[in-house]
């Protein structure tokens, strides 16, 4: 899996483009296939944006819990407050991070989810 997102990939197609004066003469057809490629495999521009402590309880409960679960006891089984804050005022950001499973963290702008550990 890529961490490109669907824009990345855009902004990689109009910045090769914008050098040419007539748009794809003389470019080779393979490279229009590579940029195909790419942005079949790249991620969503659209993915949920947590903090990293909270990213941490989504990988450490979604194997034990339901979303129903976590939200439910998320104050009593979470000794970190601002991750308890943060799903009680940001519940639909929250239910959807853990719902796509994957979403983008706020700190450091990586992407990660469920299987990446």
């Amino acid at each position: 899996m890529s961490n490109e997102t669907k824009r990345d990939v855009f902004e990689a197609v109009w910045n090769r483009l914008a050098g040419y004066q007539v748009f794809f003469n003389g470019w080779p057809r393979e490279t229009l296939y590579d940029y195909k490629k790419r942005y079949d495999t790249a991620l969503p521009d659209d993915l949920p944006t947590i903090p990293l402590a909270v990213s941490e309880e989504i990988k450490g409960s979604h194997d034990s819990l339901s979303l129903r679960d976590e939200l439910e006891s998320v104050d009593s089984t979470s000794d970190d407050f601002s991750v308890v804050d943060y799903i009680e005022n940001s519940e639909s950001v929250f239910a959807e991070a853990w719902s796509r499973g994957m979403w983008r963290v706020e700190e450091t702008g990586e992407v990660t989810g469920y299987d990446r550990k």
